[in-house]
């Protein structure tokens, strides 16, 4: 059932205007030597992990409890502002990304600074050097896009545009970590609020989004909808995502135990 509160002027109005000042953004991408180039880069990341396993790395407070040092050999992912965390675990990831807006715009320098891969947001081209670019795409309904070269919806959420990313590599399986799919705060979904909390706990560090820091309230339902069209996608093309979170309230994919998997070869 649709919930109908989602269609009111609070959430339709941004919508409609993100698509509009979205324009210059989608020709700059289209016709620009930046976009061209990009492209081209990406291109490069077609199918070059073909048959591999994945590890997506997630932000959620369940990872705490993890020894991902086990993962030092694999292939990883990690997502916004994992790289907190790299200190901790003892290696960096393969690759970063970063969609989100507010995420981008007030950590732009820590992303900058990054000495790994980055796939973040084409918007913020101009903040952000030395990544590469994803186009997001603004239509309604999310969808699956299996050609990064042209614009990708989100589906609300940076594991949403992973999940295209993985597939665009040429994964074969994508183990997802860390993805609790539960938060502490409440409010209406894809708002944005100014923390005034003083730990975060919806995170796996308490300073992951500090006091004062704005950021998107998750809208749970929209990811939802995002996950059971890429977990359709992979599946329908012989690839598999399998959710080894230890603890979480996500339903959509196949379950895994971390451990078990990280036996695996």
């Amino acid at each position: 059932m649709i919930d109908l509160t989602r269609f009111n002027p609070a959430r339709i109005v941004p919508a409609i205007k993100r698509r509009i000042n979205e324009r210059p953004f989608l020709k700059s991408w289209n016709e620009s030597e930046l976009g061209k180039n990009n492209r081209e880069v990406l291109l490069q990341y077609k199918d070059k992990y073909k048959g591999k396993r994945l590890f997506l790395i997630c932000n959620g407070p369940s990872i705490k409890d993890m020894d991902l040092s086990v993962l030092k050999d694999e292939y990883t992912m990690c997502l916004n502002r994992f790289y907190i965390y790299f200190d901790k675990i003892g290696f960096k990831p393969n690759f970063l990304v970063c969609v989100e807006g507010m995420v981008l715009e007030q950590f732009a320098d820590d992303i900058n600074n990054l000495d790994i891969p980055k796939f973040v947001n084409y918007r913020y081209h101009k903040e952000l050097d030395k990544c590469h670019y994803l186009k997001e795409a603004y239509s309604f309904n999310p969808f699956f896009q299996d050609d990064l070269t042209k614009p990708a919806h989100f589906g609300g959420t940076v594991t949403f545009a992973s999940l295209q990313l993985a597939y665009w590599m040429g994964f074969q399986e994508v183990v997802i970590i860390g993805m609790d799919h539960s938060f502490a705060e409440k409010g209406m979904a894809s708002t944005v609020e100014v923390r005034n909390y003083e730990e975060d706990k919806s995170h796996f560090d308490p300073n992951y989004f500090p006091k004062g820091i704005r950021w998107v309230l998750p809208d749970l339902e929209k990811s939802e909808y995002g996950y059971r069209i890429a977990n359709k996608f992979y599946k329908e093309h012989g690839r598999q995502i399998t959710d080894a979170t230890v603890g979480g309230k996500c339903t959509i994919f196949d379950k895994g135990n971390f451990k078990e998997i990280i036996k695996q070869k």
